[in-house]
């Protein structure tokens, strides 16, 4: 028999085995579970029956209470669009020299945008950036002229979500100190979000499983039919 740490057993005595929770509900268990030295990130991880091949979903939903981490924003692009990054607040800008810095290996950022005649020198960056997922893409919107537009939006809390291999969506949604309201309001949008970005997910039978978690906390599956679409 496998024996549970304190945590473990005080994670097992909050969550029923198997059971779907209202989201309220959910929350309110990843606020009780055990604490730890560090503020927690909540993920919604969501299970699709959709192939990635001839179904790939990609897109961005902006948090309406953010992610509760300042991400840092590069930004490739020349001339007056290198003051209008900087002035949005982008924390790197530059064009042939920052394309050089990452060619180098340098890739302490966790967010690129470029302007759409850059594309070109930043393909260079692909088996760098590719694997990484910082490679600037138009259906996320960072290949774009709305620098600063779109520099304020990933600042305040605008994320990418896609789908992998194994047809799963996740994603984070702020952090365990947030109130019960904003995670429930983050969590909400993100799912919602997901769901109107193909036509099949407007079928709640599409949907396999959700479920959030928290980084030391348990996984709390949600009853799906709540995010049924009318």
């Amino acid at each position: 028999m496998v024996r549970l740490n304190k945590r473990q057993k005080a994670i097992k005595e909050l969550v029923e085995n198997k059971k779907e929770y209202q989201l309220v509900s959910a929350v309110e268990i990843l606020k009780k579970s055990p604490q730890t030295k560090f503020d927690q990130t909540v993920e919604v991880a969501m299970a699709l029956k959709i192939e990635q091949s001839s179904n790939p979903i990609r897109g961005t939903v902006s948090l309406p209470h953010g992610t509760g981490k300042r991400s840092k924003i590069a930004v490739f692009c020349k001339g007056d669009f290198e003051k209008e990054a900087k002035s949005a607040g982008a924390d790197y800008v530059g064009s042939d020299d920052l394309i050089k810095k990452v060619a180098d290996g340098w890739v302490d950022f966790d967010v690129a945008v470029t302007t759409p005649d850059m594309m070109r020198e930043l393909a260079k960056l692909g088996k760098i950036l590719g694997p990484r997922g910082l490679m600037p893409n138009p259906k996320s919107g960072t290949v774009t002229t709305a620098i600063a537009k779109t520099v304020k939006e990933l600042q305040a809390g605008k994320i990418e979500y896609r789908m992998d291999k194994q047809s799963g969506v996740k994603g984070p949604v702020g952090k365990l100190s947030f109130s019960s309201d904003a995670l429930v309001d983050n969590i909400t949008s993100f799912i919602k979000a997901v769901m109107k970005s193909n036509i099949k997910l407007q079928k709640i039978q599409n949907v396999k499983s959700i479920a959030i978690s928290s980084s030391m906390g348990p996984g709390i599956r949600l009853d799906k039919n709540q995010f049924r679409q009318s």
